[in-house]
């Protein structure tokens, strides 16, 4: 899926953070999903889950593309 969201128009690059192991999205998520926690300034705070938890993310895009890129996150998942 990063590769996916790396190849969006719009994204500079994706920042992997901190691991929770044993965190979950949800009932309904499975592995490769992404969940846009927030859209800030040059980038969206996002985490996607992974076969053993969480895993933080930070998408870099653009100036102006937060918003379109967050909706094309979210249309993948």
């Amino acid at each position: 899926m990063i590769k996916k969201i790396e190849a969006l128009d719009g994204v500079i690059g994706v920042i992997i953070g901190h691991s929770y192991g044993g965190k979950s999205l949800g009932k309904q998520s499975r592995t490769g999903s992404v969940k846009v926690q927030r859209i800030e300034q040059a980038g969206i705070k996002a985490a996607t889950q992974s076969a053993k938890g969480l895993q933080e993310l930070f998408i870099r895009t653009k100036a102006g593309h937060e918003n379109t890129v967050a909706e094309k996150i979210t249309a993948l998942s």
